[in-house]
């Protein structure tokens, strides 16, 4: 872990905020000390700018980090302003009503999936995906999705970035599984996730594209083995791209408009 030399201070004082939150609770210095590359001086400095500016908190009884007040305020603005969510919520609710499973709502990040929103199935079923999760994009139905309309080298890029570890039987483990993917997902316009990154877990998912091809996100059906199948999923496949493109039309007329 570590900034680039040209990002200074402020990468340092980001890849400190990765650390914190990535921990997914409150962490001690120590913790944090353990993973980080940066001297313990250093460390300590970042952290206390980064508490005098609100966007750690310190608790001086447990002696413990954690995310601020202020971080959480620009993560609003953000999720309200970047976001597909907003936009798509009503068609996020219409997708769940009728079909009864998992929806996902998914923006790329740096070469992963974040998932920006979700619906519950009528029978929720405890799964990775959450919203504000970042997972991988070679082996999930949304990043696959994302991933197949990007141009070749914008592809190359993420590929190279992707770990290819082997989270199910099912997981495509190499470049090649996944560049035969992706050409497959190309040709018929959606993807699918055949237990790839969970047991028991498929979904079915589609593009976001503005007209001019730009991909902006991508939405999923997502549900168990034990309860359909991945033809059954199939099957709905016009829908989800059909919400895809209303979530599409909306974003590029409001916040995601094409630049001359």
């Amino acid at each position: 872990m570590g900034a680039d030399q040209g990002d200074g201070t402020v990468g340092k004082a980001l890849d400190v905020l990765d650390m914190v939150a990535g921990a997914g609770r409150p962490v001690r210095f120590t913790e944090l000390l353990e993973q980080s590359a940066y001297p313990k001086a250093t460390l300590y400095r970042l952290l206390q700018t980064l508490t005098h500016q609100g966007m750690l908190a310190y608790d001086p009884d447990r002696q413990t980090y954690s995310l601020g007040v202020r971080l959480v305020r620009l993560a609003h603005a953000a999720w309200a302003t970047s976001s597909l969510a907003p936009i798509a919520r009503p068609y996020l609710d219409e997708l769940s009503g009728e079909t009864g499973e998992t929806i996902h709502l998914a923006q790329m990040d740096n070469g992963q999936v974040l998932y920006v929103d979700k619906r519950n199935a009528l029978k929720p079923v405890e799964m990775f995906a959450q919203a504000g999760k970042v997972g991988p994009a070679y082996c999930t139905g949304v990043g696959k999705a994302m991933l197949a309309f990007l141009p070749d080298e914008a592809v190359e890029r993420v590929i190279q970035r992707q770990s290819f570890h082997s989270f199910t039987a099912q997981t495509l483990d190499s470049p090649e599984k996944l560049w035969a993917e992706l050409r497959a997902i190309r040709s018929r316009g959606y993807a699918f996730d055949r237990e790839e990154h969970e047991p028991g877990i498929i979904c079915c998912a589609a593009p976001i594209l503005t007209k001019a091809g730009r991909v902006i996100g991508a939405l999923s059906v997502t549900s168990t083995t034990a309860r359909t199948t991945i033809a059954a999923l199939g099957a709905v496949s016009g829908r989800i791209r059909e919400t895809a493109a209303k979530i599409a039309a909306e974003a590029e007329s409001w916040r995601f408009p094409e630049q001359g």
